[in-house]
């Protein structure tokens, strides 16, 4: 499996998440904001946590009009997958490859520790690894991670059974207690919390491991 970890101004976890793929035996290539295509043949593009442009404007809102952008749309538009981590999910908004936004936490205060996750559905190529209902463990560290969205789209997001992943014990006020939101394909997936920071015991969880190993799976069976 071939995976691009992109880096903008401000990324601070891409070489983890390099290193969490690469872990799992994937083929991994990193990607500067300033590049205009991705490399041949890549079947996952991973935008990683951080504070791309140092979170001006809006978290990620600078980020998603970057020269790479436009390669991940059209990534996306073909049926490939991309992983978009707290930062990364961000992007991904402003990208409009997700729906929602994310907003200011709702004690106004930045949050870094390990939580608890539900996993809420299985349907995916980045869930398969978990069983439905399975709590995991997975630190979070963000100031803007407040999940929001428009009635009609939560009802959407149920309906269509893409919420990836709950809080178990909600840090940030998230709507519906929601930590992650798959696209309408399902090959889209934005979290905030971190599973490239629990991919070992000493890291004190193991617990983001499944992930990265069933997505080598699945992209070996693609």
């Amino acid at each position: 499996m071939k995976v691009a970890v992109v880096t903008f101004p401000g990324s601070n976890c891409d070489r983890d998440l390099a290193v969490a793929f690469a872990g799992a035996g994937g083929s991994v290539t990193r990607v500067w904001h300033k590049d205009s295509t991705l490399p041949d043949g890549v079947d996952l593009v991973a935008i990683p946590g951080g504070f791309s442009f140092g979170d001006y404007l809006r978290c990620g809102a600078i980020a998603a009009q970057s020269p790479i952008s436009a390669a991940i749309r059209d990534h996306a538009g073909r049926g490939g997958h991309v992983l978009g981590i707290c930062n990364g999910f961000q992007v991904l908004t402003e990208m409009g490859l997700l729906p929602g936004v994310l907003m200011r936490n709702a004690a106004l205060k930045f949050v870094c520790r390990t939580i608890g996750l539900h996993v809420a559905t299985t349907r995916s190529a980045f869930t398969t690894g978990y069983a439905a209902g399975q709590v995991i463990r997975i630190p979070v560290a963000h100031h803007d991670g407040n999940y929001t969205i428009d009635p009609d789209g939560l009802a959407r997001l149920r309906g269509d059974d893409r919420i990836a992943f709950t809080y178990a014990d909600n840090p940030n006020g998230s709507m519906a207690d929601i930590a992650g939101v798959l696209s309408d394909n399902r090959r889209v997936l934005g979290m905030m919390p971190h599973p490239e920071r629990a991919t070992e015991a000493a890291l004190g969880s193991a617990d983001g491991q499944p992930m990265f190993a069933a997505l080598m799976r699945g992209m070996a069976l693609a």
